[in-house]
């Protein structure tokens, strides 16, 4: 089966498994989604929605998160995986945003912000803006390659592969369509590739094969 073919059943599937593609991290504003965002990397999206509502009773504009110290920032977000980092990166973007004017849908100057990627760009482009984008984490790149959608090494090179299967109209909602999937039908480990709903005829037989 050819990849376009393929990725138009598996838009299919999703789209009758998930309707309804809610943001997973708890956020009032791009200010906050985007903080909510950076603190999800190599963090899941629970223990992210455990930590930000004491965050955000603090600091949930640039101007209060800017104000706060160092150590008081990472004493709260201490569960979250690379919190020292994490925490140091939140203080220097708040003091940015203050200092330009804020949160704005601008990819350059989203990327330019210290600790946010082009992922992190993405998710808030497509999820606050609703401006066609297409987030590829190491999730998203696993199943990619699971499925034979794409044979990239890397998940910038996932990213232009799926965005050249799916028209842009379905980008915002696709990349979270396949992230509950992977959640709930598709785990990394102890998964019986053979049974899945997707994998059990999209997974090459080299790849069931692998990871049996």
């Amino acid at each position: 089966m050819k990849r376009i073919d393929k990725a138009e059943k598996i838009g299919n599937i999703l789209d009758d498994l998930y309707p309804e593609t809610p943001i997973p991290l708890n956020h009032t504003s791009a200010y906050t989604l985007l903080v909510a965002v950076m603190l999800s990397a190599q963090t899941t999206d629970k223990k992210v929605n455990q930590v930000t509502p004491r965050l955000f009773k603090y600091a949930n504009t640039p101007k209060s998160m800017a104000s706060l110290e160092l150590k008081k920032i990472r004493d709260i977000i201490k569960e979250i995986g690379l919190a020292p980092t994490k925490a140091k990166n939140l203080k220097i973007m708040a003091s940015q945003l203050l200092e330009s004017g804020g949160v704005r849908p601008d990819w350059d100057f989203l990327e330019s912000l210290a600790g946010v990627g082009h992922k992190t760009a993405s998710v808030v482009m497509s999820q606050w803006y609703g401006l066609p984008a297409f987030p590829v984490d190491t999730h998203i790149h696993r199943l990619a390659a699971r499925w034979g959608l794409s044979k990239a090494k890397n998940v910038d090179m996932t990213e232009s592969d799926l965005k050249r299967l799916w028209s842009k109209d379905v980008w915002n909602k696709r990349h979270l369509q396949i992230i509950f999937f992977g959640r709930e039908h598709c785990p990394a480990r102890g998964h019986d590739l053979q049974s899945c709903l997707i994998c059990g005829w999209a997974a090459s037989k080299k790849r069931i094969a692998q990871e049996s």
